[in-house]
């Protein structure tokens, strides 16, 4: 096998277990207030200027929490923790201006950091082993930062501010100190700032788009029907174009009619989440209006959709077929 062509889906495997969202069980004004919209309720589009209000207030609010609790709570001054761990200035931004971002999301704004912060406190414990670590610090730091990174990408839990956790577990000397306390330092913030974009970002926005992630957690197994299809078409396998085609069509008319599919998943062109790597030289640009053109060679996607690379990789291969 070329490896060019390898590929690890987590979501194939964890998502059988992962339940679909309890809206239908949780009083609306209170799930509007975690991202659930039901149809006809969704936001409106805006200009630059309400998004930058709202992105001001949202980090102000959030950052200030943070500091507050922190501030207040006994444990944080035993161990000497900072009022606030840097990182968390970079996750403001994603997390009040760029709420559409999957690297804004829920799972990947809290596992990333803890994801990272694991990794980070881990690496710096084995280079303290070392009698010269302050020789050896700048290559624990980017040993930290670079396996944070790819556990992340592995998990489907990017969060670029993580990558800064990563590092200052290793580089920074008061968290250096903390250990193995920097772990509820990072959860308990990354639960307030949640916490604060839920209250903030839903007045005007939506906020999160999703939870876990963009598919349909109902129909896994139909999602991984069609993902080995397409698989064995890209191989030039037993999947022919007819069968693709099919499989394809099948899907489509599983989902026709059922609305709350869209309500329980949130985005309905994600329901494809993995595809093979065409290697063509096919652009995407992006257009302000509604619709989606595949040309051969060229895509053309709303400037508001935020594609996957998953997704990309689908829509290339749709443009080499014409």
């Amino acid at each position: 096998m070329d490896p060019r062509y390898w590929t690890f889906d987590v979501d194939r495997y964890i998502n059988r277990a992962i339940p679909p969202p309890p809206w239908r069980h949780i009083p609306y004004p209170v799930a509007r207030f975690l991202g659930h919209r039901r149809e006809g309720d969704q936001p409106q589009g805006t200009g630059n200027l309400v998004p930058i209000f709202w992105a001001w207030i949202g980090v102000f609010c959030g950052v200030s929490v943070i500091e507050a609790v922190a501030a207040h709570i006994p444990s944080f001054k035993d161990h000497a923790a900072p009022i606030i761990v840097g990182s968390f200035g970079a996750a403001a931004v994603l997390e009040f201006y760029a709420i559409e971002s999957p690297l804004a999301q829920p799972r990947n704004a809290f596992f990333g950091q803890i994801i990272s912060a694991v990794v980070g406190i881990a690496i710096c414990k084995l280079f303290l082993l070392s009698d010269d670590f302050e020789s050896l610090r700048w290559l624990g730091g980017a040993l930290a930062c670079a396996s944070a990174t790819a556990l992340m990408a592995l998990t489907k839990t990017v969060h670029p501010p993580a990558g800064a956790t990563a590092l200052l577990a290793v580089t920074d000397d008061k968290i250096v100190g903390m250990g193995w306390f920097l772990l509820p330092v990072m959860m308990l913030g990354c639960v307030l700032m949640l916490s604060v974009a839920m209250l903030i970002n839903n007045l005007m926005r939506r906020f999160p788009v999703y939870w876990w992630t963009p598919e349909d957690l109902r129909k896994g197994k139909r999602h991984e029907m069609l993902e080995t299809k397409l698989s064995n078409h890209g191989r030039g396998g037993a999947g022919s174009e007819k069968e693709l085609g099919r499989a394809v069509q099948d899907e489509q008319e599983k989902k026709g009619g059922d609305e709350t599919d869209l309500e329980a998943g949130g985005n309905s062109s994600t329901w494809v989440s993995s595809a093979v790597s065409t290697g063509n030289d096919t652009t995407i640009s992006e257009t302000d209006g509604s619709e989606v053109v595949v040309r051969r060679g060229h895509i053309v996607v709303p400037e508001h959709i935020l594609l996957t690379q998953e997704e990309k990789l689908f829509l290339e291969e749709l443009a080499n077929r014409l």
